[in-house]
């Protein structure tokens, strides 16, 4: 969806799949239009999208949907195992992330 969400989105241009801390992390490379969105296993169990803290995505996400996914704080959505995920409102997120810097 990452790599969906990059194609259509004017500004992002090329987007990079890294690992960073171990984990899956995706970063825009050119123009550098974004900031890093990792995906990761949070100690809680489950799996997070993390997004950098020192930004507003996900506050800015959290007031859109505040009662729709588990926040953690400023950094990141948890999910458990069968939850359903709402692509839709996720593809926001994503391509707030994607775009950050081109506000």
């Amino acid at each position: 969806m990452i790599f969906q969400v990059a194609a259509r989105t004017e500004g992002v241009g090329k987007l990079r799949e890294t690992l960073k801390w171990g984990q899956p992390a995706y970063l825009t490379v050119e123009p550098k239009s974004g900031s890093t969105i990792r995906l990761g296993l949070p100690k809680q169990g489950g799996f997070a999208l993390y997004t950098h803290c020192q930004t507003t995505i996900l506050s800015d996400f959290q007031a859109l949907f505040p009662d729709d996914f588990t926040y953690e704080g400023n950094r990141a959505i948890h999910f458990r195992p069968g939850d359903r995920l709402a692509l839709d409102r996720l593809a926001l997120l994503v391509k707030s992330a994607l775009t950050y810097h081109l506000r």
